[in-house]
């Protein structure tokens, strides 16, 4: 079972050499994936900082088209071949709209695989999500992800906070992330 509470973190200070990590669990159980994904976060005074390193033993994609529908294959918002899926998720109804159009202007992605696996490493640009860099004490809301599709077995969704559903969009269910 998921944790009654969302988890928090804190992110050192731009100045800082230091970064976090966080492991993924199963989005709807709570207990360790199949294949592990661990993401590191750190920032700068610019950019949110991820690094996703994801076991797996036959990682895959096919999709190479900026914003094509990364989730019906093997993705962390960036899939292996470092296609890029980002888009604006707006509540309407009992469901979400995607807005395409958006962009995270200035995001720089790479992908690299190893023995292991797959690595994807993201540099966010606050300017494309916020007016401001968080100053020390500032909290937002986050959930980091990952969708692994092995073959001959059925897909896993992994989440660093799990929403206890066969969904990631469950915004209350994100977690907290405090700037220092």
């Amino acid at each position: 079972m998921a944790p009654a509470l969302p988890p928090s973190v804190k992110v050192p200070a731009p100045d800082s050499e230091s970064a976090v990590a966080l492991d993924l669990r199963d989005n709807l159980s709570g207990a360790s994936p199949r294949q592990a994904t661990r993401v590191t976060l750190a920032r700068d005074a610019t950019h949110l900082r991820l690094r996703f390193g994801c076991e797996d033993t036959q990682p895959w994609a096919t999709l190479t088209r900026r914003d094509s529908p990364l989730y019906q294959e093997e993705v962390v918002e960036v899939n292996p071949l470092n296609t890029v899926l980002d888009l604006m998720l707006r509540k309407i109804g009992k469901g979400w709209r995607k807005e395409l159009a958006w962009s995270c202007n200035g995001l720089e992605t790479s992908v690299s695989r190893d023995a292991a696996g797959w690595s994807a490493a993201l540099a966010i640009p606050f300017a494309a999500l916020a007016p401001r860099p968080p100053a020390p004490g500032d909290v937002w809301r986050a959930n980091f992800l990952r969708i692994d599709r092995p073959a001959g077995a059925p897909r896993e969704l992994s989440a660093w906070s799990p929403t206890c559903r066969n969904t990631f969009h469950e915004p209350a269910r994100f977690g907290f992330v405090e700037f220092q």
